[in-house]
């Protein structure tokens, strides 16, 4: 697996950060020039990648790309993957990506600038496609497998992962590239600043994003890429591969209400389905990795769906939108990453910023301060915009043998 996140350029950063509970949310001085009711977000550095990628890759490249590429490389290197393999075996790619705004603002721009639309350069339309962080990496690792972009929201990370351990349980695919883009430019966000999603605690940008939190008032938007690599096992098992964790279910569902409604009633439906599709109950998850993005309602349905499932097991949940915000169409991929860096090195991290519950979260076990423990088996919770819900559930890898 790889990450490039506002918690850390790297799995080494980030597990630093997740037990330290350190946000990575700051100010972004250009949003308010733009006229944000709130420039909070995440904080990441472009990567520089001239002597890196050669001009042609990097000029075809978006901001989440540029993060994509990053955390691909990250997590080939940790599978043992090189390019050589990459060429001569067959690789699939299966990414979330909901938007490219900053690349189709730039191109409009330009155009009107020059009355000229040679003015745009060739990149342009690579960039501007929702599907260009799928054709980007596929392009430059030479893949020859599945290449598809998963459109799914807040869903698309974990979708795509979903997805990918379906092509792989088919016989379709022996390992895809599976993960989640979002990018972080003013311009990508404006729209949903407008409709008063996000948290206006601007006097202090750590204390912004409470999920679960009677106080909260909206969430942080952030970005990045995450990166995991899901391989067949006996494909794995025979080329030596540092096994992680197994993808043991997926499940998921749509709400069918109004299109910026969460559900209850669905998040319950997808986590149930993905219980059974991996073959466990309720008890038998140590931790959950919950969806909480810190807005009002959408917290509250989480917890009444978190309540009826599991609260009679203590079972204990966080959020790591506390310290990331919303990496939006990355979320579900990065937080994969995040929980199997707890599951690695035995520790929950806190849902930061949660010091007085609601009505709705007072019964969970919800975690606030750094807590030491083994996690066999945990869920991962991702929902999105039009009610598309989706929900992983992960086994840290034993080798029994």
């Amino acid at each position: 697996m790889g990450i490039y996140s506002c918690l850390g350029k790297n799995l080494d950063e980030v597990t630093a950060s997740l037990r330290a509970g350190k946000s990575g949310i700051g100010i972004d001085p250009k949003r308010i020039e733009y006229g944000y009711r709130s420039p909070l977000t995440g904080i990441l550095e472009r990567p520089v990648l001239k002597g890196i990628l050669d001009r042609r890759s990097r000029v075809c490249l978006p901001e989440q790309g540029e993060y994509a590429y990053m955390a691909t490389a990250e997590a080939l290197k940790n599978a043992g993957i090189d390019q050589e393999y990459l060429e001569n075996n067959e690789v699939g790619v299966l990414y979330g990506n909901d938007s490219s705004a900053k690349a189709v603002i730039d191109a409009h721009t330009t155009a009107m600038e020059y009355k000229d639309t040679q003015m745009m350069g060739s990149g342009a339309i690579f960039q501007s496609m929702n599907s260009t962080v799928t054709m980007n990496l596929s392009t430059i690792f030479k893949l020859r497998g599945i290449n598809l972009t998963i459109s799914a929201a807040c869903a698309s990370g974990s979708h795509a992962i979903g997805l990918g351990l379906m092509y792989i349980r088919a016989g379709w695919q022996d390992m895809v590239i599976c993960g989640g883009a979002q990018e972080t430019n003013y311009l990508s966000m404006g729209s949903f600043d407008g409709i008063a999603a996000f948290s206006t605690r601007i006097d202090d940008p750590t204390k912004a994003s409470r999920p679960f939190d009677r106080d909260h008032d909206g969430l942080v938007p952030s970005g990045g890429a995450a990166t995991v690599i899901l391989e067949e096992y006996e494909h794995a098992v025979k080329r030596g591969a540092p096994i992680i964790a197994e993808v043991l279910g997926y499940g998921f569902s749509s709400n069918g209400v109004n299109i910026s409604q969460p559900s209850d009633a669905g998040s319950i439906i997808a986590m149930e389905r993905a219980l059974k599709d991996a073959g466990v109950a309720a008890k038998d998850i140590d931790y959950i990795n919950a969806h909480a993005t810190s807005t009002v309602q959408g917290d509250q349905l989480e917890a009444k769906a978190l309540d009826k499932l599991f609260a009679e097991y203590r079972t204990p949940i966080s959020s790591t939108k506390s310290m990331t915000g919303h990496e939006c169409w990355m979320a579900g991929a990065s937080e994969i990453v995040y929980s199997n860096l707890m599951m690695l090195n035995s520790f929950i991290a806190p849902n930061i910023n949660f010091e007085n519950p609601d009505e709705y979260s007072q019964n969970l076990n919800i975690v606030n301060q750094t807590q030491e423990k083994n996690i066999d088996t945990y869920l991962s919770n991702s929902f999105g915009f039009g009610g598309t819900n989706s929900a992983l559930v992960i086994k840290k890898f034993r080798n029994t043998k």
